[in-house]
């Protein structure tokens, strides 16, 4: 894997051209605006490739940088790596994890990236490719592997959907894969650019598919703020029961999970939540306000369904 490429967004342009990232990223009609908290070490590494093709005028693809492994890790990235592959990843509409035969460990930086996921598991897609470079016997145990590793970094029962073969511009060779894999590999092509033909058509759903999860977070979070607010006391030794507070937010998301009778799998993320909350003064936190979320509620009970019910997809 290489751990000096760029971040490169492909999309549709009037001519071929290339445009900087710290470019993409103040440009008003590009929705990039928000990749500029990541700093210049993050853009420089950023860039936007146009050019003029149909496929582009549906889709846009953005192709990250390959995540590091073995003495590699030991390179620190000069910008927030899991933190952009998340900003991607709320954004987009399908997210392709690539594995190679010859290269299956999952790295700690891997393993964070995977994580960085969670909440977004109805788009990701795993590829394992140059699966023509191994024979059947070594395939199968290759398969078996990478079920495996995946399953202790996802950590769910549930199986992923892994599409396996040689994916690039060459025919599925039968001398190297048999006819058995050459059947196998060319469905599995087919399965694969048939999920990704779909992106339009789906494009519409998951917006809003999209917006109610952030309504569902944004909800959630009132609760965590407004309960945090409620524990500090009103006079003395405030600062000690914030840092309580925080080394126990495990345990306080327990409480308001509880007292609010929500699903836990809606919760952020104990650690993360712990780095941001740090930097906040929890007493200076808003008090809960029944109304706004009775308008949320309202919302994802009766405009959502409303909506949806008058909805026509432009591309069918």
């Amino acid at each position: 894997m290489l751990c000096f490429r760029r971040w490169l967004l492909m999309q549709s342009g009037p001519d071929e051209r290339s445009i900087p990232g710290n470019t993409v990223a103040v440009q008003a009609d590009m929705p990039f605006s928000g990749l500029t908290t990541f700093g210049t070490a993050f853009l420089s590494k950023f860039e936007c490739s146009q050019m003029p093709h149909p496929l582009l005028e549906q889709i846009t693809f953005v192709d990250s940088p390959g995540v590091l492994s073995g003495e590699k890790q030991r390179i620190h990235r000069a910008y927030d790596f899991t933190g952009v592959t998340s900003w991607f990843a709320a954004k987009c509409d399908l997210i392709l994890l690539l594995f190679d035969p010859h290269k299956l460990d999952v790295s700690d930086e891997f393993k964070r990236v995977i994580s960085s996921l969670r909440g977004h598991d109805d788009k990701i897609r795993v590829v394992l490719n140059k699966a023509d470079q191994v024979d059947t016997q070594q395939l199968m145990r290759v398969y078996g592997a990478l079920m495996w590793s995946l399953g202790k970094v996802l950590n769910t029962p549930e199986v992923m959907r892994v599409y396996i073969g040689s994916f690039n511009d060459k025919p599925v060779s039968e001398d190297a894969v048999g006819p058995l894999g050459k059947e196998l590999f060319e469905k599995e092509q087919s399965d694969l650019l048939s999920d990704l033909k779909d992106i339009p058509k789906k494009a519409c759903d998951r917006r809003i598919n999209e917006f109610v999860k952030r309504a569902r977070a944004a909800k959630i979070h009132a609760y965590i703020i407004s309960h945090l607010k409620k524990e500090m006391p009103s006079m003395m030794g405030k600062a000690k029961a914030q840092q309580r507070l925080i080394d126990n937010l495990a345990d306080e998301f327990g409480k308001v999970q509880r007292e609010f009778h929500l699903p836990p799998g809606d919760f952020p993320n104990v650690e993360h939540f712990k780095e941001v909350l740090s930097g906040y003064n929890i007493d200076k936190f808003e008090k809960l306000k029944p109304k706004m979320i009775q308008a949320v509620d309202d919302m994802l009970g009766y405009d959502i369904p409303d909506l949806l019910k008058n909805f026509k997809n432009p591309y069918d």
